[in-house]
Formats: structure tokens, C-alpha cells, sequence
């Protein structure tokens, strides 16, 4: 697994006691996320696979980068074994950022594989990343835990049943951990997005309403505030972030 951690800058001297894993953090929205929270003194480790995309996440301190396939098991774990291995900044937050979206037929017409490949997309690097971080959280003597679910979830649309299905899954998945970990003030909730205004949504999508679109700097802030200790008091929720759309 290749790493960069990123040098000492001019807030170097400032106090990072806490660390967050943020999956998809060189995304549209993970770049927004990863910014807010090294805004808000996180030590914040960020798992890649796409090098280009590197670019969206300038050198700042606090900023690790490690190479990692969300997909596979060992690399999760040698990713997370990272985040966790800072004594002075335990590993207190994960915002399970990873997924995606995909268009197709109607069911009746859609192959299997199409459903299939929705599922692993949106489900297992979540399932993997939570799995591994949980012993970490509870030793640090708790954390939050963000799942990114979808608007699409409670209003379904046609041609999208592998990606509704997901992500509604992501929603249980997220309520389930926060049931079974309430006790050691472990927290898990999931965010409902509908479009965020990210340059690729607007390429795909040029003639749409685009002030009506969620900015990701917005639903990185709800992601902060879940994560913090404000957000302590919230768990097992499925928060939507729709702003007009």
C-alpha cells in the first residue's frame, strides 16, 4: 500500500487529537468533506485508488493519503490500521463516502448483473470500512459513523431498482449499527443527498436547475456536525439533504 503523509504547513502547530477515516475523499463530496474536517482539527486519512483525482486534495497538515482497494478485505484493514495508529489522535470518526449511481432498464429487462453490481458498489466497501473501524471507535471510547444513503431510497424512480435497493440498504445498514453499538457510544447515521452540485452532475445533467442543487461544502458541514461532539446525541437517523431539488 503506498502512502503520502502530508508535511507540517503553517498550521502545524495546530492540535490534532482526533482522526477520521473518509472513504471517497478525493471525490466531488469527499474533497468538501476531508476539507471541513482538517478545518475543524481532524488528523483525516483519505484511501485512494484513481491518482488523478489526488489533485481535488491539496497538501495540508494533517492530511494522510494512503493507496487502498475498498473492495478487498486485507487493504481495508491495512488502511484502517493506519487511521488507528496514532496515539495522540485516536480514531474517532468515519464518513463512509464510497458509491455510486447507476441508470438501466426497467426489472423485467435488467440483468442481474447490473443489480449485483449496484449492491457491491454502494454496500460492501461501507460493510468493510464500518466492520473494520468498529474495535477502534469502541476503544477510543466511541465515535460517530456516516453512510452516505440517497433521496432515491424513500422516492424510488424507474430504470434504478439496483441503486434504489443499495442505497436503501445502506439506510438499514447504517440503523442496524447504531442499535448494536449505542451502548459503547459508538453512533452511526446516514445522509440522504438528493443532486449534489458537483462539475460532473453538471455535465451529465447541463439544462437542469443547478441553484437548486445541494453544494457539497453544505452537506460537509452535516457531516462534520455528525461526527463531532455536537452530534453525539444523534444516532441511528436518516438525515435528508435535499436542499431545493
Amino acid at each position: 500500500m503506498r502512502s503520502r503523509a502530508v508535511a507540517a504547513g503553517t498550521v502545524a502547530d495546530m492540535a490534532r487529537t482526533r482522526t477520521a477515516l473518509v472513504t471517497g475523499g478525493t471525490g466531488g463530496l469527499g474533497s468538501a468533506v476531508v476539507g471541513r474536517l482538517l478545518d475543524d482539527g481532524w488528523r483525516v486519512v483519505v484511501p485512494w485508488v484513481a491518482e488523478h483525482e489526488l489533485a481535488r486534495l491539496p497538501e495540508r497538515d494533517g492530511l494522510v493519503l494512503a493507496e487502498a482497494d475498498l473492495f478487498d478485505a486485507d487493504a481495508v484493514a491495512a488502511v484502517v490500521a493506519r487511521a488507528a495508529g496514532e496515539p495522540s489522535a485516536p480514531l474517532r470518526g468515519v464518513a463512509n463516502l464510497v458509491g455510486g449511481f447507476g441508470m438501466g432498464k426497467k426489472v423485467a429487462e435488467a440483468p442481474i448483473e447490473e443489480f449485483d453490481a449496484q449492491l457491491r458498489l454502494n454496500l460492501r466497501p461501507t460493510y468493510l470500512v464500518t466492520q473494520a473501524t468498529l474495535p477502534h471507535l469502541v476503544a477510543a471510547g466511541g465515535g460517530g459513523i456516516v453512510c452516505v444513503s440517497s433521496r432515491a431510497a424513500l422516492q424510488p424512480f424507474a430504470g434504478a431498482a439496483g441503486y434504489v435497493t443499495a442505497k436503501a440498504a445502506v439506510t438499514a445498514f447504517a440503523q442496524a449499527v447504531a442499535v448494536e453499538y449505542k451502548d459503547v457510544g459508538v453512533r452511526c447515521n446516514a445522509i440522504l443527498p438528493s443532486v449534489i452540485d458537483t462539475p460532473g452532475n453538471r455535465a451529465s445533467m447541463p439544462r437542469a436547475d443547478h441553484s437548486k442543487w445541494v453544494a457539497p461544502a453544505q452537506i460537509a458541514a452535516v457531516v462534520a456536525h455528525l461526527l463531532s461532539d455536537d452530534g453525539a446525541v444523534t444516532s441511528g437517523a436518516a438525515i435528508p439533504v435535499y436542499g431545493r431539488a
